[in-house]
């Protein structure tokens, strides 16, 4: 059997409707895993994506800006088996100067990006510590971990502020079977970008700073995820490992 081969588990994908996070179970799917996929919209597009993988497929509407919505999304999410691999990939994202941000757009970007994803992940690692069979939790960070940015602040707040928590959940649960890790998307096309590709003068200078010369494709991400899903990572625990076309090494 593949050190990379999931087959058997079952993976929870929040934000798996779109994006980044449809992309990640595709790739979870592809590698024998069950998907239990978590979104605020309907996934009729996804479970089709993911249909000839053969894999059962599970739908779980919440909506992640309250944590109201855990204790029914975990319910949902293990009515039909244990779940193994949690991937905290749901984030929204505010654009304004810093000056006049204000505190509504601050606590929304907060509430979604770190405060649901840690509490998410503290309803899942309880059980995982309960029954001693330990579990994988991915973090979707950013290079907005590692760097200021402009006119995103509680956006860079949150992505440090996840990068963080990997690091301490890491050192916390690493003796109790769970690994914690984290990916740093780079620039991609996704909903949350479209902003930056719709301006010219933004777009053309991000393009210039990324070594590969393109935007990243979601299909880009999905062999990192699989990774550290994996028995192939049993020993990697908190590292925040950068998916970007080369940005941070220039």
């Amino acid at each position: 059997m593949s050190a990379f081969d999931l087959t058997g588990r079952r993976a929870l994908v929040t934000g798996a409707n779109t994006g980044l996070g449809q992309a990640i179970a595709l790739a979870l799917a592809q590698a024998g895993a069950d998907i239990v996929a978590v979104g605020r919209s309907p996934m009729d597009a996804t479970r089709e994506l993911l249909r000839p993988t053969g894999v059962a497929f599970t739908e779980v509407q919440a909506d992640l800006a309250t944590l109201a919505a855990i204790p029914d999304l975990v319910a949902a999410a293990t009515r039909a088996g244990r779940v193994d691999i949690l991937v905290n990939n749901a984030g929204i994202i505010r654009r304004a100067d810093a000056i006049d941000f204000t505190e509504a757009d601050w606590d929304a970007v907060m509430d979604v990006n770190l405060k649901s994803a840690f509490f998410l992940t503290q309803a899942f690692a309880r059980g995982w510590i309960a029954d001693g069979a330990g579990g994988k939790v991915i973090n979707i960070a950013s290079l907005l971990s590692f760097q200021g940015g402009i006119r995103i602040p509680s956006y860079t707040a949150s992505k440090s502020g996840l990068a963080g928590l990997t690091r301490l959940l890491a050192c916390e649960w690493a003796g109790r079977g769970i690994n914690v890790n984290a990916i740093a998307p780079g620039y991609f096309v996704t909903n949350n970008t479209a902003a930056l590709r719709a301006d010219p003068t933004r777009s053309a200078d991000i393009l210039a700073r990324i070594p590969a010369g393109a935007w990243g494709d979601p299909a880009d991400i999905g062999g990192a995820a699989v990774f550290l899903a994996s028995p192939a990572a049993r020993y990697v625990h908190g590292i925040v490992l950068p998916v970007d076309g080369g940005w941070l090494a220039r």
